[in-house]
């Protein structure tokens, strides 16, 4: 099996399996992801979405973070960790935002990479879930998934992980894909114990449980 029929036969499984699958962190609007994925490093997104409600009860705008104090946003948001760092980039990212894009979130990834705090797994997100552009997001889950199953071979570099998996998955699959990755990841190929392979519905096909 070529790794393009593999990645194939993987997207079909995980389809099955995860029918429903979104991200996991919650926004209505395009500027709040942004916040919330600047959150997310190195916290659970379960914690962010707590933590960002106080931070929108009190900042409900663009032009309210733009115009806050960073101590302030630091504040609300120092349960997510590195509170400092995070809430100095999200009051930056905010003003550039409002000074720079007219309160609007740009839809590039070239533009998305000039905002503070924002990579590539950050504009790839954006890209994906508020855009519905090909996007690879090359979390901590896909890139564990991606090596365990054999989509990339010992890859742990995010752009590389990235780069090789948009040669091999469609396009209009690869958003969608990944979500699944952090799905099928926190339930059967955990990262933290032995993965479950006795109930993973990719085992015959992984490089890892056939190892």
């Amino acid at each position: 099996m070529t790794k393009e029929e593999l990645a194939l036969t993987v997207i079909e499984r995980l389809k099955k399996e995860y029918p429903d699958t979104n991200c996991t962190l919650d926004y209505d609007d395009a500027w709040k992801l942004l916040v919330s994925v600047r959150l997310a490093a190195q916290c659970t997104d379960a914690r962010v979405n707590v933590v960002v409600e106080g931070l929108y009860e009190k900042y409900p705008t663009i032009e309210a973070l733009a115009d806050a104090d960073v101590s302030d946003i630091e504040a609300i948001v120092r349960p997510c960790g590195l509170g400092h760092s995070k809430a100095r980039d999200i009051n930056a990212c905010m003003k550039m935002l409002r000074d720079v894009y007219g309160g609007k979130v740009p839809d590039t990834m070239e533009e998305l990479l000039k905002l503070p705090g924002v990579g590539r797994k950050s504009a790839n997100l954006i890209l994906g879930d508020v855009f519905g552009k090909p996007a690879i997001v090359t979390d901590t889950h896909c890139i564990r998934l991606a090596n365990r199953i054999g989509l990339v071979d010992g890859v742990k570099e995010p752009a590389k992980v990235e780069k090789a998996l948009r040669e091999i998955i469609p396009p209009e699959e690869g958003n969608d894909l990944c979500h699944r990755f952090v799905d099928h990841g926190r339930a059967v190929c955990t990262a933290r114990t032995k993965p479950y392979c006795d109930r993973c519905c990719l085992s015959d096909i992984c490089a890892f449980y056939k190892a």
